[in-house]
């Protein structure tokens, strides 16, 4: 009989039951062709191995212990990540019953062989594996990684085994991402960060860092690209950082968010895809804006609700029209088009606040703050733009930037909506006040 295993090599086919009965049905199916997670400790432990245990998990090393690497924490992160899964998918902790994995962090591969828990199946790998309740991660020098990857490979263990899914790749392997996303807080606590917040919250992940590289040397795929990805093209990070993007932009987008998590909570089957893009409402069109431009923009702690973006397309601008930009957002559309080689005239005023330092406010008028610059600009800098739907650098579809600060003159590259924002990381907007009054004319 062919096992069920992660990255979609055989994994259990999900009945279109309701998702209770989804449970229990995988559920029974899985365990009874699941590792028995107290034998395999018996053995690790006979072969000289560590085996640490919590009641989700048992892992078994071969590192030596090291006071103060984390180590001995990975259980109990993984216990507190395994209830953060359960919610994510609406099921409870209880309903899972005894269900466990067994685990192991490997520093030397043959050690593992040699005492049988690396069967001679399992296929090469550089990060990790997973086979229905069992997975495997190689040690890693960073603590963060490491517990990133163990959560990863267990995500897969319990997405496989308690909702028996069997999706595409992209989502098979953006949800592990999704869900292995974490920072700990200050009392060494699990906290799931799908959006992480600083860099500092994810050592040595870098799939931010890897979108921004795709980004800059035009490499970053479409989301049809994604969607469509095979399975052997998930042998690299940035597919892993692309399939991340797509699951965080349906799971978080207010667009797609509500639909996304009820999708997800039914059959988890290989034509997932096809049912996501059938739901209602849902417009393949706007989605791949909505992709280009989260990747477009993408920083830490980007903000999906207040960098949402109405496409839609406004009147001729043809008499001088007063628009408000309000700090706090990413892109606003103008409600007024532009006409492709037209020359306009923009005049902005006013003062918001970007947040604060101490009890002091920081405040910006539209030429920006020149001593703190965010991407080349100044911060809080007024931008105006339009979006280019076939750059002439050949990249993907994004925003160019056509004048900036009190004063510009742009002159329209397509026929299309104008775009105004304050230059602002996206993950700072929450703490914003204020608007600008920008007045927009035809030039003479």
């Amino acid at each position: 009989m062919r096992r069920p295993r992660c990255r979609l090599r055989g994994c259990l086919n999900c009945l279109r039951l309701p998702l209770v009965l989804v449970v229990i049905a995988v559920a029974s199916r899985a365990r009874a062709d699941m590792v028995d997670v107290p034998a395999a400790a018996a053995t690790a432990r006979r072969a000289g191995l560590r085996v640490l245990e919590s009641e989700r998990v048992a892992l078994a090393t071969d590192r030596a212990e090291r006071p103060g690497d984390g180590v001995e924490d990975l259980p109990r992160l993984f216990d507190a990540a395994v209830a953060t899964w359960c919610e994510h998918f609406g099921i409870t902790t209880e309903s899972l019953g005894a269900w466990r994995t067994f685990g192991c962090l490997v520093v030397d591969v043959e050690r593992f062989r040699a005492a049988g828990l690396l069967p001679p199946e399992i296929p090469p790998f550089t990060n990790g594996f997973c086979d229905r309740n069992r997975f495997w991660l190689m040690d890693q020098p960073n603590p963060a990684y490491r517990r990133h990857l163990l959560l990863h490979e267990g995500a897969h263990a319990f997405t496989l085994t308690v909702r028996g899914l069997a999706t595409p790749v992209w989502h098979n392997e953006g949800i592990a991402e999704y869900l292995a996303t974490h920072r700990l807080d200050e009392r060494g606590r699990f906290v799931h960060t799908p959006m992480p917040a600083r860099s500092a919250d994810v050592e040595q992940l870098g799939r931010i860092e890897q979108l921004h590289d795709l980004r800059a040397t035009g490499r970053i795929p479409s989301l049809s690209a994604v969607l469509a990805a095979p399975p052997a093209a998930h042998h690299d990070l940035p597919a892993y950082a692309a399939s991340w993007a797509a699951y965080a932009m349906f799971a978080r987008h207010p667009r797609y968010a509500a639909g996304y998590s009820t999708l997800e909570r039914g059959p988890l089957g290989p034509d997932f895809t096809a049912r996501l893009t059938a739901t209602p409402g849902f417009a393949a069109d706007r989605a791949a804006l909505d992709f280009d431009a989260f990747t477009d923009d993408l920083d830490y702690g980007y903000d999906f609700a207040r960098s949402a973006i109405d496409w839609s397309a406004g009147p001729p601008l043809e008499a001088p029209a007063g628009v408000r930009v309000a700090a706090g957002r990413g892109w606003q559309n103008a409600g007024l088009s532009l006409a492709k080689g037209r020359r306009y005239a923009l005049h902005a005023r006013g003062r918001c606040t970007l947040g604060t330092i101490g009890d002091t406010a920081i405040e910006t008028e539209p030429a920006g703050i020149a001593l703190d610059w965010y991407r080349g600009r100044p911060l809080g800098q007024l931008l105006a733009a339009q979006w280019i739907d076939a750059p002439a650098d050949g990249g993907r579809p994004r925003f160019l930037v056509l004048g900036t600060g009190a004063t510009a003159t742009l002159t329209a590259q397509a026929d299309g909506p104008l775009y105004l924002k304050l230059n602002e990381p996206p993950g700072s907007l929450g703490d914003d006040a204020g608007e600008f009054a920008v007045e927009v004319g035809v030039a003479p």
